[in-house]
């Protein structure tokens, strides 16, 4: 009797992850999926946060689709060691701070471990040839191959025919004239196998499923590592990265302002952390203060605070200003006056 084959396919809960498995699934090989959290991941973070979000569908993409292939899901938490990836990037960055070919040496190597962990015999992505300009390229795919020391055993049905032969299809495990050629970025290939096999409801096509490749994003990022010298970061400070505005209005202090109260309820947690500032006697927003400010620093902060406030047309305000100890000050300021010097600040 022939034995029955086992894949580990990287599920990442888009409509590409989804069609590969189901792709090799449906050719009798028994599939799990494994799904990787970074830390960068966009899907629940901010939608779970802003209360203009709360009426949105939030639901764990990848484990949706663990639920119509109707297999397991294995998610792992690498967001510690991602940290080299994503400071030390071998291949370097895509367009912002993204860096795509490393990311997926990384995770072909760690489903790697897993595979032979718990006895499996080849792993399975959803890659297409052209669809991404940094990983996604066929002179890219033998490099993720050879550098995750997966070779022969990493199978992207979804353009598989455009590529040698991988060591399932050699075997015969798997049927090569039943894998597919599809290239470039257009996703109608994808959106007409997916009707084909039933699926009329998938995660939004070509929609970033990561933090890095946010222009915006990277540019906080990449601020944070120029204000402490040097390229690091916690998870905390990644959290607060995707939420609320972030100026910089002096290079020894940033402002983080929420946009509305759900993320002005989440930044409450930090308030042993960072020093806050609310308005008093008028709606307004938490702001977390970033670094070191003296008092002129503080000045600025509580006008730019007040900017922010329904307290902006008034002569004057009072803000709090509260330190990581607890301790209050009140302070009476005019609210800074130029919405375009904000801009400036910006990040």
């Amino acid at each position: 009797m022939n034995k029955q084959r086992k894949a580990v396919a990287l599920i990442s809960g888009g409509l590409d992850s989804l069609l590969a498995a189901k792709v090799i699934q449906d050719q009798g090989i028994h599939v799990e999926g494994i799904n990787f959290f970074t830390g960068f991941c966009v899907e629940g973070h901010t939608h779970a946060i802003r209360k203009k979000d709360q009426k949105k569908v939030k639901r764990n993409n990848s484990l949706w689709v663990a639920e119509q292939l109707g297999i397991k899901l294995h998610i792992l938490d690498i967001s510690e060691e991602y940290k080299d990836v994503v400071i030390n990037p071998r291949y370097g960055y895509g367009a912002n701070l993204n860096p795509c070919l490393d990311c997926k040496i990384f995770m072909v190597n760690k489903a790697r471990d897993w595979m032979k962990e718990n006895g499996f015999d080849f792993i399975i992505t959803g890659e297409v040839i052209g669809q991404r300009p940094k990983s996604q390229r066929k002179e890219t795919m033998p490099i993720i191959s050879r550098d995750s020391g997966i070779d022969d055993r990493l199978l992207r049905p979804l353009c598989a025919k455009l590529l040698p032969q991988t060591l399932p299809e050699h075997e015969g495990w798997v049927n090569r004239e039943k894998l597919y050629e599809f290239s470039g970025r257009s996703r109608k290939p994808q959106m007409d196998l997916a009707a084909q096999f039933g699926f009329d409801e998938y995660a939004q096509p070509a929609g970033g499923c990561c933090f890095l490749t946010d222009e915006h994003y990277s540019s906080k990022l990449s601020d944070l590592w120029q204000f402490r010298g040097e390229r690091t970061y916690e998870l905390d400070d990644i959290m607060l990265l995707k939420i609320g505005r972030h100026l910089r209005p002096r290079p020894n202090f940033k402002l983080i302002i929420g946009r509305e109260e759900g993320e002005n309820k989440f930044m409450q947690g930090y308030r042993k952390m960072f020093t806050t500032l609310r308005v008093d006697g008028h709606a307004g927003p938490m702001v977390l203060l970033d670094g070191k400010a003296d008092d002129s620093d503080l000045e600025l902060a509580a006008q730019i605070t007040a900017r922010y406030s329904q307290g902006r047309s008034f002569d004057t305000v009072n803000v709090t200003i509260t330190d990581t100890q607890g301790h209050c000050r009140e302070m009476t300021v005019t609210p800074m006056p130029e919405q375009s010097i904000l801009k400036e600040w910006y990040l």
